[in-house]
Parts: structure tokens; sequence; C-alpha cells
């Protein structure tokens, strides 16, 4: 039985919200929940994925891990080969579907620093290297917001994916 575009999606976005709950690492979870609905085994970009987690190194300082993970996705499918590294312009297609993700997501968030989504989110940020902070982000509900918003970013480059794949074919 084979899923359609919507159906994918939602399955991306519960495996993600799930591997966060469970495992954490957000930049890796929404890229296994994207990856796991597409079936797609790349343990290679998974491992790389691992330093880019709460705004890379967990320091919250840089732009949402979850992001990070959708944007490597994004790269997997439609990102410039090697062998294409002297040609500029294959550097395109995937920055315009990264772009569209990222527009999509600072428009629902506001932000896509992830310190500051702390901040919208719980009203500051938690320092996940401190272990009382570590607890007052669970205690404030850190792994439930966390981990759905990992879907939602997998929910948007799946379908972002998918619909840049169905025009690819319809050019073919």
């Amino acid at each position: 039985m084979t899923m359609n575009k919507q159906e994918v999606a939602d399955k991306a976005f519960s495996l993600a919200k799930s591997y966060e709950k469970k495992s954490g690492g957000c930049s890796q979870c929404s890229l296994a929940g994207i990856f796991d609905a597409l079936g797609v085994e790349d343990t290679a970009i998974f491992k790389a994925a691992t330093g880019l987690a709460d705004g890379v190194g967990l320091t919250g300082d840089g732009h949402c891990g979850a992001l990070s993970g959708g944007v490597l996705a994004i790269g997997y499918f439609f990102g410039r080969d090697k062998e294409n590294f002297d040609d500029i312009t294959k550097l395109v297609p995937a920055n315009i579907l990264a772009k569209k993700l990222h527009t999509r997501f600072t428009e629902k968030y506001g932000t896509c620093r992830c310190h500051d989504l702390q901040t919208s989110f719980f009203g500051r940020f938690f320092n996940l290297y401190d272990p009382e902070d570590m607890k007052a982000g669970m205690e404030a509900g850190m792994l439930e917001r966390c981990s759905t918003l990992a879907g939602e970013v997998a929910q948007m480059a799946v379908e972002i994916i998918l619909d840049a794949q169905e025009k690819a074919a319809a050019r073919t």
C-alpha cells in the first residue's frame, strides 16, 4: 500500500517527535524522521548531524537543530554532488528549498535561533550542560515542546521534498 504525500509527512512528524522524546538530539531526530518516512538509510549523514543539536553543540547559539536536520535532508535529495563541485549553479536547487523550509519555520516560530525559541516557549534559555538547568527545562515542558517542533520540521521538510520531487518528475 502506497502512502500519499500527507501520510508520509504525518509519518515523518510522528517518527521525529517520538525519536526526540526517546533519544534527544533534535537534529538527528528530525533527520531520522524524514529519512525513515522516505525510506532512506544513510548512517553517515545521521552521524554527522550529532553536533547540530540545540543550536550547535548544545549551546543554543545557532539555529534550531531540528531545522538543521531538515536542511540536511533537503541537501541529501537536491544538493550539489562532489563531481559538480566546480559548478556554482548546482548550489541553487537545494538552497532554494532550504530557504523555503527556513521561511516556513520562521513564519511559524518568529525566529530560527535555538536560544530565542527557548525564550519564546519557556520565558528563558536552558543551558543543557548544567544539570539544574536541564532539570528545569524538563520541568518546564522542554521535552514535549521540542519533540513537537522536531516533528513539525520533519513534516515541513518532507512536504517540501515531495513537492520538489513531484515538480522535477513532471518536467521530465
